[in-house]
């Protein structure tokens, strides 16, 4: 059955085994949100390569494609006994009475709720990069980018389903989707201008992803996931390399004003991508207070080091396009984030790392 509701539903679905075999006819309905967005398409008439970069990155998406199916072991398991990330660093709950109520095997599963949290927001997004991404198919106006947009689409797709079966099958929990990501994919969505699209995602929630997939590939602790964060992570690379690419020529072209437009709509981006992080579903799911969480895990001390390691990522992409105006810079400034827009970019394309064959492959490296 397909059932549409008025918004996304907020209820944590247990997966597991028990859960699976409990499961009456409605609990396996099609859910479907709708919405609607006045998307201005564009044909093109002219087939010719005008862009070596981005026809080479398109050909990359071509050759490294990879099979959830047969390219990953999924007859591995981890125990849901032991902690799900690798132990290190401060817990910023610790102190907090209503985590040092809970007993050990609480605080167990309390860390596999988190774990499953950041998980879920991974598929959420990446269902939103797949729905941006069709988009672009219609809407960007240049052949290279119509085709570099359609190989993304079905890199999305693969990246929803590997997700979507790992948390299914190996962690058992799914959370809904945080609301700040989920009014950013809104906004994304349904704004009728193309450019915009192009940096809410590409530039904006694709380099954040790629950072945060990094980070979760070195915590976590099983094998599984790892490999599966390799592989996604090499498809992300190519896929803001080409944001990055494809924004900076287009910017070029607009007016002063208009570039501080979409300064100030990536700015606005980015403050609402830092709430993101934050699991206050998950201290609601343990009766917690969520504003006290919320607090906690932001004053941590490695969490001040994590979201570090995420804005510089897209910082200097931001500032490689030319989407760091002088109006948002002191914006940019007061959240402690300027300081990273002179790092090394996405735009200076490592062809050797993205060339790489992937994992267990004989394939010859990209020319």
């Amino acid at each position: 059955m397909l059932r549409f509701v008025d918004k996304p539903p907020a209820q944590v679905q247990e997966t597991g085994r028990d859960a699976r075999q409990s499961m009456s006819a409605a609990d396996v309905d099609q859910i479907a949100e709708i919405f609607q967005t006045p998307l201005t398409g564009a044909y093109v008439w002219n087939y010719d390569e005008a862009d070596k970069k981005l026809r080479k990155l398109y050909r990359l998406g071509k050759e490294r494609n990879w099979n959830v199916d047969i390219d990953i072991d999924w007859t591995r398991s981890y125990p849901h006994s032991s902690p799900p990330m690798v132990e290190g660093g401060e817990n910023p709950f610790l102190g907090w009475s209503s985590f040092d109520g809970l007993s050990d095997a609480e605080k167990l599963r309390f860390g596999w709720h988190q774990h499953a949290w950041t998980l879920s927001q991974f598929l959420h997004g990446e269902q939103g990069a797949l729905l941006v991404a069709s988009q672009l198919v219609s809407c960007a106006p240049t052949f290279d980018g119509k085709l570099y947009a359609a190989s993304q689409t079905f890199d999305e797709a693969r990246h929803v389903e590997v997700f979507g079966r790992y948390l299914r099958d190996k962690v058992g929990i799914i959370y809904p989707v945080n609301r700040h990501l989920k009014a950013l994919l809104d906004k994304i969505l349904t704004d009728s201008r193309w450019d915009l699209k192009f940096i809410g995602m590409q530039l904006i929630i694709e380099s954040l992803a790629l950072a945060a997939f990094n980070v979760q590939k070195m915590m976590a602790a099983d094998p599984l996931l790892r490999d599966v964060l390799e592989l996604v992570t090499r498809d992300e690379a190519r896929h803001v390399a080409f944001g990055v690419t494809y924004m900076e020529q287009f910017v070029k072209t607009l007016s002063s004003e208009e570039i501080d437009a979409r300064s100030r709509f990536a700015f606005e981006a980015c403050r609402v991508m830092r709430e993101r992080i934050v699991p206050t579903d998950v201290f609601e799911h343990f009766g917690f207070d969520p504003e006290e969480g919320r607090r906690r895990f932001l004053g941590a001390g490695q969490m001040d080091s994590f979201r570090n390691l995420l804005f510089a990522r897209i910082m200097p992409n931001l500032n490689k396009v030319g989407l760091l105006s002088d109006n948002v810079k002191p914006l940019y400034d007061e959240l402690g984030l300027l300081a990273f827009s002179g790092l090394p970019t996405d735009g200076d394309i490592d062809w050797a790392e993205l060339s790489r064959p992937l994992p267990g492959y004989q394939t010859q490296a990209a020319q």
